[in-house]
């Protein structure tokens, strides 16, 4: 057993002796492995260290050279020097190379020396832009370039800028015998001037922003401060700066890829228009790192701002910017280091232009951009060169005004689909509307726009679009123009429903051809009849006046609109002098969110954003046009020509309708201070015998010239009552009545009983008579006395008579005393007036008659008898008074002049206002 025990043990020992010869055979070559591992990743970073500050001037670094003496780290220079040698043994001809491509890519101010262009004005459009620009030169020696050792190689360096990068610049460590800020500003004015003087003046626009300066920043370019094309922002103000960048990069971005373009650039280089100008936003810093909100605010800018045509120079700002970025630091005043070239070549900078020429070179540019602008621009200039020619598929664009010479344009399209316009009177809004109607109509047909106008204000500020008595001419565009409508809310209402209607019409087109928007509509369906409609309501707040139904319905359609006409091709444009007292939209901001364009003349309230206070500095005839809902930065301010003095716009007027009147309708005009006449009506004009005769009332306040009347049947109850006080619209309506009755009856089919009880109706009266009498018809004229008799004599003749009869009152109450007398055992005249109106419409009599109160009526009617008044018009009678008459509906309604409540119990559902036709008076109507 002691033996077995101790061979055990002993191969026990032995097993562990080689576990251990094993174990430290691997953590030795552990050991090893990451001895060779450091040494390799400390080669890395010195070659790393090397390559950054250059092999040649390496050697001059403390550091490096106490890490390159290490054992270890001997082969680093070496293989290093046989990598660049070999590089540049490759590159045998690249200096001349590069020299070509500066040249083809910094042509003429962008890469020439400054005595070929410093005090010239620039010419490049600004379509395109070069694609370089010349900061210095670099050399290297001919053993590195293959060939002569000892032989200098020059060649340009040149960097990209607009549209392509943002340059971070830093300075040279400071000392006794340099003046970093000195050079950095040579070389950031050597940049601003090749790029000033390569573009026509007002295509790039600079900004200057220093940490530590209020002004001073780069003097020499201060001539450029009284244009558009300098803004020196407040240091303590760098927020306002990148707001107002980021506002543009919005914007930009906005319409660009609306446009179907990924950037500004790639947008002009398609259309061939410079859209934009460039931008160009100087940052000088402290070297110390920005607050933390700003840096985010900054690199957010940067990330989107080459797309938009928007570059960033960066001095001394220690940031990683988002996007391409090339950095140049410089090693003392005259040499820099720049990322183009690399580490291991030291770039000469150019030297300082001469700060005279630079001045006067900037004031050249200045005056010339002044010139460019000129002086104040005519509404001529608004107008295209040849009319119609643009097309209102995808939007509607045209110039409104003037900033600095550049045309400031509105867009309404799926973007900006509504405008919402406020100033104060006076402050130019009408002279906007037609400035912006003109330009619009001079470039757009008429089969590619259509415009409803609408002026609630008492004026006429859009009459003179449809033809009058001194002028014939009329805007083709215009397919209803109203005017003086400040009383009359029912015609807005009209229009929101007509406009409703056509959404809902295009809507179906639109499914129908599986399409979602009008531009595609109009491609599926080149046949079709599909304009762009701008609805212009001037003063829109009138229509939101009152506290009623049409304030409701009104609210409700405009929301509808709003929010789905844009895609259907069907815009407002509302107008007010101030938007925040319409108590309808308290809480309803869902139709001013639509309204993405905003315009603000001077001194508006309200239009803008509340913080964007714009519009309270801008001069007369000026407005601040805004396509981004309001917010500041997408204020554009624009001087607009006078399009409203004597002769301006109707002259555009009288070319539009020379060019285009003969193949489109006149627009209907709907004037409120002006009641419709009878004889003009295309309702009167067009009766002839029918066998179911309409009675004619007045005219329907809607957005087609409809007549409302009252269909004389058979049935029980088709009577006409017109109720008030107001004799000549009473008379007016009866006349009208009697007249549209006459034609259409041929001779001897219905016989006229005329019957005034009221002394001022007499010769009203009379002449309806001779009218009637003259048109071929049997008429007779009842005097008071002998009413009584006469009714009783109709009433007996009901079922016998061989003709239609037609009995038309005037005051009937006043004859009511006499109707009631009744001898004993005998029916009064007022039972057999009773007894035309229930029983007369079935035999072929109706009552037409004016009753000077709804109580009067009653007392003719008597117990249960209103169902005989089927239809009725109301003067100066209170709604309340009214629901009697109306299958007890409540009635809102409060009297107007000229205007009349109009009920068919057979047609309508509730009370409609109606306009009476205008009775043309006589001389001796008018002293009577």
């Amino acid at each position: 057993m002691g033996r077995k025990a101790n061979e055990q043990r002993a191969r026990v020992v032995t097993a562990l002796d080689q576990l251990r010869h094993q174990l430290g055979l691997a953590l030795g070559s552990a050991a090893n492995a990451r001895i060779n591992a450091e040494t390799e990743l400390a080669k890395l970073e010195l070659e790393q260290r090397i390559v950054r500050a250059g092999i040649d001037r390496s050697a001059g670094d403390p550091a490096i050279a106490e890490q390159a003496r290490d054992p270890a780290m001997a082969g680093v220079l070496p293989w290093l020097d046989t990598v660049r040698r070999q590089f540049y043994t490759e590159w045998g001809d690249g200096p001349n190379r590069l020299r070509e491509l500066v040249a083809a890519s910094a042509p003429g101010p962008a890469g020439r020396p400054p005595g070929d262009w410093l005090g010239r004005v620039g010419s490049y459009s600004g379509v395109t832009t070069p694609e370089l620009w010349r900061i210095g030169s670099a050399t290297v020696d001919g053993s590195n370039a293959g060939r002569t050792p000892g032989v200098e190689l020059t060649f340009d360096v040149a960097v990209p800028l607009l549209g392509e990068s943002h340059i971070s610049i830093t300075s040279a460590p400071p000392s006794a015998t340099t003046q970093p800020r000195a050079s950095v500003d040579a070389l950031v004015e050597n940049l601003l001037a090749r790029v000033l003087s390569t573009f026509e003046p007002g295509s790039v626009r600079v900004h200057l922003w220093d940490v530590g300066q209020l002004t001073a920043v780069l003097p020499n370019f201060y001539s450029l401060g009284r244009t558009s094309a300098l803004t020196v922002h407040d240091p303590t103000r760098l927020v306002d700066l990148l707001d107002e960048l980021a506002g543009h990069i919005r914007r930009i971005h906005a319409y660009t890829m609306q446009a179907g373009h990924t950037s500004l650039q790639a947008m002009r280089k398609a259309t061939g228009k410079r859209v934009e100008p460039w931008r160009v936003a100087v940052l000088y810093g402290n070297g110390e790192t920005l607050p933390p909100e700003q840096l985010r605010d900054l690199k957010r800018v940067a990330s989107g701002a080459l797309a938009a045509g928007i570059s960033l120079v960066l001095v001394d700002v220690p940031t990683a910017l988002g996007g391409s970025v090339e950095s140049i630091s410089l090693i003392d005043e005259r040499r820099a280091i720049c990322s183009m070239t690399g580490t291991d070549l030291v770039v000469s900078l150019d030297p300082p232009l001469p700060g005279g020429q630079v001045n006067r070179a900037t004031a050249r540019i200045a005056e010339a951009l002044i010139a460019k602008q000129g002086g104040p621009r005519s509404f001529a200039d608004l107008l295209p060169a040849e009319l119609g020619q643009e097309h209102s598929g995808r939007e509607l664009r045209a110039p409104v005004g003037f900033h600095e010479g550049e045309a400031v344009e509105v867009v309404i399209g799926d973007a900006s689909p509504h405008v919402l316009i406020g100033g104060p009177s006076g402050s130019g809004k009408t002279n906007f509307l037609y400035a912006m109607l003109g330009s619009l109509t001079a470039r757009y047909s008429p089969g590619e726009l259509a415009l409803y106008l609408l002026d609630f204000k008492e004026g006429v500020s859009f009459a003179g679009l449809a033809p009058g008595r001194k002028d014939a001419s009329w805007l083709p565009h215009a397919r209803l123009v109203g005017v003086n409508v400040n009383t009359d809310r029912e015609f807005g209402l009209a229009l929101l429903r007509f406009l409703a209607d056509e959404l809902r019409r295009r809507s179906a087109a639109a499914k129908d051809h599986e399409v979602t928007n009008l531009a595609e509509l109009r491609e599926q369906d080149p046949e079709g009849h599909w304009p762009r409609i701008v609805a212009v309501i001037d003063e829109f707040q009138y229509l939101f006046a009152g506290r009623d139904t049409v304030t409701a319905l009104a609210t409700s359609l405009l929301e509808d609109i709003a929010r789905r006409g844009r895609s259907q091709g069907i815009h407002l444009v509302l107008a007010s002098q101030d938007v925040a007292g319409i108590e309808a939209f308290w809480g309803k901001p869902a139709v001013f969110e639509q309204c993405t364009l905003r315009i603000a003349m001077p001194k508006a309230r309200r239009v803008l954003a509340e913080a964007n206070q714009a519009a309270v500095a801008a001069p007369r005839w000026h407005a601040v046009i805004n396509h981004d809902s309001g917010v500041a930065h997408g204020n554009q301010l624009a001087h607009v020509p006078d399009a409203s003095a004597k002769g301006v716009f109707p002259g555009l007027q009288q070319r539009l309708w020379e060019r285009y009147a003969s193949g489109h309708q006149q627009p209907r005009l709907f004037d409120g201070a002006h009641a419709p006449l009878l004889e003009e009506a295309t309702a009167f004009t067009s009766l002839v015998p029918v066998a179911r005769p309409q009675a004619l009332l007045g005219q329907s306040i809607d957005v087609a010239e409809v007549a409302q009347g009252v269909e004389l049947t058979g049935a029980p109850g088709r009577n006409v009552a017109v109720l008030g006080t107001a004799t000549k619209e009473a008379v007016s309506i009866l006349d009208s009545a009697t007249r549209s009755l006459a034609k259409q009856f041929r001779q001897g089919e219905v016989e006229f009983v005329l019957a005034c009880m009221v002394e001022s109706c007499d010769r009203a009266v009379n002449e309806l008579a001779d009218w009637l009498a003259t048109a071929g018809h049997k008429v007779e004229v009842v005097p008071a006395s002998e009413l009584p008799a006469r009714v009783g004599a109709l009433a007996g003749e009901l079922e016998s008579a061989a003709v239609r009869r037609m009995l038309v009152l005037y005051g009937a109450d006043a004859a009511l005393p006499a109707l009631e007398q009744k001898a004993p055992g005998q029916q009064s005249g007022l039972d057999q007036l009773r007894v035309l109106l229930k029983q007369g419409p079935s035999n072929g009599l109706h009552v037409l008659g004016w009753w000077r109160g709804t109580a009067r009526l009653k007392d003719t009617l008597g117990f249960g008898g209103t169902d005989d008044i089927g239809a009725w018009a109301a003067l100066d009678v209170q709604g309340n008074e009214l629901s009697p008459f109306s299958a007890g509906q409540v009635v809102h309604w409060s009297p107007r002049p000229g205007r009349a409540l109009f009920f068919d119990r057979s047609t309508h559902a509730s009370p409609e206002v109606i306009i009476p036709f205008h009775r043309q008076e006589t001389e001796e109507d008018a002293h009577a």
